[in-house]
């Protein structure tokens, strides 16, 4: 792969607004792009908007019907079932919003920081920034900055609006946990942060691939191993809090709380699997004196843990961007020099 050279022209003085004039070059030849994502972002805004609207309108009219979703009331069948049915496609919607916000680093990295990086490099169009007295850094940082400030006020209004609209529906009767991804990561700081390692990931692969269908490809691989690590090991991120209570007990599983892990412990402190008994034809207190136990346990993260699981995940993130980005500049320096 041969090294990209600056080509020898007249050298122009740099001005202090170079960085300005980037950027507006950044946002006039990119600006199919940046209006792509912008729709990507306000559609599903408005959506939620109009169907919280509606959904207002449905539970007034059930409210004030009378009717009851637990027990059966004479002429209240269609009320019952509109009433369900709007509560239904909130928790429908919060679930595409979910895999939207999935989407989304994924699609900045790929469609936007990948062609406008990677096509540039490619194509060398990029001589004519440089010969400019626009040095590879400067030029980098202006993509860099104009995309950054735009995926972060996208994610965040996109977050934001998410999370009102959960908010609204917590308490409905098909309402999402707060630690499913449909709620956790389109809330709080997460989704801004995987916005931003998207970008980072997308420059630092436009930057050594140089191709822009190849870099959008390995953005695209990347992230998703990024995102399948964190869904696995997240519930790691923050100390798990137990509770280890009798068999039999009236113990009332915590309201709102993640459950982890469950099972049984032995006197000596050994845990066993919550299936260890279902097979056996003895009754479940006999099968597990038999194993020596007489104890549950139930690993789980309570809803106090929402915050700390976010901010350890974000910082985790934040610090993936800056690696990334900052492998960028220096692969972009060693090829200019």
């Amino acid at each position: 792969m041969s090294t990209l050279t600056r080509p020898k022209t007249e050298a122009v003085a740099t001005t202090p607004g170079t960085l300005r004039g980037s950027v507006r070059v950044v946002l006039r030849v990119h600006r199919r792009s940046l209006r792509t994502l912008g729709a990507v972002v306000l559609l599903p805004v408005f959506w939620m908007v109009g169907l919280s609207l509606w959904t207002d309108r449905i539970a007034e009219r059930f409210a004030a019907s009378g009717c009851s979703v637990e027990n059966t009331v004479t002429n209240c069948g269609a009320t019952v079932r509109d009433y369900l049915d709007a509560e239904m496609m909130q928790s429908d919607t919060q679930s595409w919003a979910g895999l939207l916000m999935m989407a989304l680093p994924a699609l900045v990295g790929a469609f936007v920081a990948g062609p406008a990086i990677a096509r540039e490099l490619e194509i060398g169009t990029f001589r004519l920034s440089w010969s400019q007295s626009v040095s590879p850094a400067r030029w980098l940082a202006a993509k860099l900055l104009v995309l950054a400030v735009l995926t972060v006020a996208a994610a965040s209004v996109l977050a934001s609006v998410c999370a009102w609209f959960w908010s609204r529906d917590a308490d409905a009767y098909y309402s999402n946990g707060w630690f499913e991804w449909s709620v956790y990561g389109t809330t709080g700081t997460v989704p801004v942060a995987y916005a931003l390692l998207g970008l980072a990931l997308g420059t630092l692969a436009g930057v050594l691939v140089r191709r822009t269908v190849a870099a959008m490809a390995a953005t695209a691989v990347t992230y998703g191993l990024v995102l399948a690590t964190f869904n696995t090991v997240r519930d790691s991120l923050w100390p798990i809090r137990t509770d280890v209570f009798a068999v039999g007990s009236r113990y009332v599983f915590p309201k709102d709380s993640w459950p982890v892990a469950q099972g049984y412990v032995t006197s000596a402190g050994e845990r066993l699997p919550v299936e260890i008994c279902l097979s056996s034809e003895r009754d479940l207190v006999d099968c597990l004196a038999t194993h020596d136990s007489s104890q549950r346990y139930l690993d789980h993260h309570p809803a106090s843990h929402y915050w700390p699981l976010q901010l350890v995940e974000t910082g985790i993130l934040l610090a993936l961007a800056a690696l990334a980005v900052f492998a960028a500049f220096r692969v972009l320096r060693r090829l200019h020099g």
